[in-house]
């Protein structure tokens, strides 16, 4: 990173802004957060020397001085979770598409260098091609698929049209430290530990054979910051990855592990919106990012134990 320069993360207090912001600075940069705590938390931000601009991603003003004077803009702004587009697709509109445009505005008003954009793998829907490689058909099925799809484009034509440089990310279901897990949207991985360690069973939802690309916080940092400083790669989309894949039944099973004792589950019906299997073909990002994931799934999963185990204490039983 350039030390010194000064880099907006939108979305700053959320799980991965906030651990975004921490790579930055302990690389020398300066950091301005924007963030409305709709789901982000200012606990995030604790002891973190970031400047904030607290306002919704939708007001202009508010982007407006959120972009002034930054050399590049980290986009995790976002409606994230299937079910909650499910719920309310024009949420996910407003914020995850219309909020990314007039975003993009703001940047090339102000001369910014580059975005790097947080999509998702959501975006291949249910095409059953294993590994997914950036050069498959989207066939997005949900909502929440189809708005990051459609600020994805946004960021190529940007590119193409205004010469606003973008970089596309899709990350393949993050997981780690600071996530939350209270949310009824909340990710798989620390939904799990939070209910083992209240003594209550796993909620799975329909057989838990299905599997997905779990990420390491730590790999999507790393991945942020090669795509904005790597030269040639303007308008591209990249997978952000492991590039291996393991089932629910095998997150359950590596948090009995850690806990030392069985957990209980209760399946439940499948979630509408969601896909079977996802799996990421990392090449692109190993050729022109030098992206190698830092820390594999089992280091990953025993470093995300550990957090909230000390978060939430060993045991807590309900009632």
């Amino acid at each position: 990173m350039r030390a010194g320069a000064l880099y907006l993360v939108t979305g700053g207090a959320g799980f991965i802004g906030s651990n975004l912001a921490e790579g930055l600075l302990r690389r020398g940069a300066r950091v301005r957060v924007l963030d409305n705590f709709s789901t982000g938390r200012r606990e995030n931000l604790e002891g973190l020397d970031v400047e904030l601009v607290e306002g919704d991603l939708r007001d202009p003003d508010v982007v407006r001085r959120a972009v002034a004077g930054v050399d590049g803009v980290f986009h995790e702004a976002a409606l994230r979770s299937v079910p909650r587009s499910v719920d309310d697709p024009q949420a996910s509109n407003e914020v995850n598409v219309t909020g990314t445009l007039g975003l993009l505005m703001a940047c090339r008003a102000a001369g910014v260098r580059r975005v790097v954009y947080a999509s998702s793998s959501s975006v291949y829907g249910d095409d059953p091609t294993l590994p997914k490689v950036e050069t498959l058909p989207t066939r997005p099925v949900s909502p929440y698929a189809v708005s990051k799809l459609a600020a994805e484009h946004y960021c190529h034509v940007f590119t193409r049209l205004y010469g606003l440089e973008t970089v596309s990310l899709r990350y393949f279901n993050v997981f780690g430290p600071r996530q939350n897990p209270e949310s009824k949207y909340s990710a798989v991985i620390p939904r799990f530990l939070e209910l083992a360690l209240a003594g209550e069973p796993l909620e799975i939802h329909g057989d838990g054979e299905q599997s997905r690309d779990f990420t390491y916080i730590d790999n999507v940092v790393d991945g942020n910051l090669r795509a904005m400083e790597a030269p040639g790669v303007a308008g591209e989309v990249f997978n952000l990855a492991c590039g291996a894949r393991y089932s629910l039944l095998a997150i359950a099973a590596a948090v009995e592990a850690f806990l030392g004792r069985p957990v209980a589950r209760r399946h439940t019906a499948p979630r509408p919106g969601d896909v079977r299997h996802t799996l990421a073909d990392i090449g692109k990002a190993e050729r022109l990012l030098g992206y190698r994931p830092l820390v594999d799934f089992d280091t990953g999963m025993r470093r995300t134990c550990a957090y909230f185990v000390e978060r939430f204490g060993t045991e807590r039983r309900a009632g």
